[in-house]
């Protein structure tokens, strides 16, 4: 089911973190994954999320800040 507002995940957007020039010279390039909140959150208000065994928290407030909690 669609989203409103929400791109497919086929769908590549340049983001504000796609920048290729960034890096100084000669610096070695680590590969960096860029997801949109909204591809993110996918029309929810909270993303959980597992690393290392624990379970993480990504809460989006109502003035649309990030909140992230063990």
């Amino acid at each position: 089911m669609e989203q409103p507002g929400v791109k497919p995940p086929t769908e590549h957007r340049r983001a504000p973190c796609d920048r290729p020039d960034d890096a100084p010279s000669g610096a070695a390039r680590r590969t960096v994954v860029c997801i949109s909140s909204e591809q993110l959150f996918a029309g929810a208000s909270e993303v959980q999320i597992e690393h290392r065994g624990a379970v993480y928290r990504l809460q989006r407030t109502s003035l649309g800040k990030l909140i992230l909690t063990k």
